[in-house]
């Protein structure tokens, strides 16, 4: 059930030239139970007096035992935007109105898979740095999962070294970053040019053993869930969560 809660900004850093990763805790000092893949909202009041909300995935990374002391998000600047006015200017100290968890895209425990394809793009790679706990438990079991995560260039690339590092850690992991405006200097073994709907079919999805994740960019989410109905997947097997960048 949500509950509805002041957050505190603890710490903050910018991931990417317009991403800010948020680390907050609750004002009442109490931890933070979710499941990996849900989110927040983050409350506030245009200039008018007009009550507004704005939803965030929780990217906290766990040890997968239970609640968690920080909220951490990524939040995308949007010029102009009332919530990157709000945010944006977040001190440490300062707090603001949230509600949640709110959300299914989540890992389910009774999945009769053998492969998860998890696909992102932007702020939407967030929720999968949340489940690394849990698919290093999947992985340890003998589930297999990739990341297929697309970026403009490098500097957008949110997270990645974490899943990199993720990745050297568990062989049933593979971490795939497609970047859509060139190669970065130093290109690796695992890296793709394009957008990540067009590198989809070099991973072959099987009809019979894999379900889909998919959180980004709208578009990429229609397009990517067209090729994988194309392949076969059964609709059940396709998981969606669309983030639209709101003002």
């Amino acid at each position: 059930m949500a509950d509805h809660f002041q957050l505190r900004l603890a710490s903050s850093y910018m991931l990417a030239p317009s991403v800010r990763h948020m680390a907050f805790e609750r004002a009442d000092g109490r931890p933070f139970a979710f499941v990996p893949g849900q989110f927040v909202q983050i409350h506030f009041h245009y200039d008018d007096g007009k009550p507004t909300k704005r939803s965030y995935s929780v990217g906290t990374v766990g040890d997968g035992s239970g609640p968690v002391e920080q909220i951490e998000i990524a939040v995308s600047y949007v010029e102009g935007g009332a919530a990157t006015r709000l945010l944006g200017g977040l001190k440490e100290g300062e707090t603001v109105e949230a509600s949640g968890p709110y959300g299914r895209f989540c890992l389910m425990d009774d999945d009769a898979n053998r492969r998860y394809l998890l696909i992102a793009t932007g702020t939407g790679v967030t929720p999968y740095r949340a489940m690394l706990p849990k698919l290093a438990k999947l992985a340890a079991a003998g589930r297999e999962a990739v990341l297929l995560y697309g970026a403009r260039n490098e500097q957008e690339l949110l997270y990645g070294e974490e899943f990199e590092a993720f990745a050297r850690r568990h062989p049933g992991f593979r971490f795939v970053p497609c970047f859509s405006r060139g190669a970065r200097p130093d290109p690796r073994p695992h890296d793709r040019l394009g957008y990540v709907q067009n590198v989809l079919p070099e991973l072959a999805p099987d009809p019979a053993h894999d379900i889909a994740y998919l959180c980004g960019n709208p578009n990429m989410v229609d397009q990517t869930f067209a090729v994988l109905k194309e392949a076969g997947l059964p609709v059940p097997h396709i998981r969606r969560e669309k983030y639209v960048s709101s003002r």
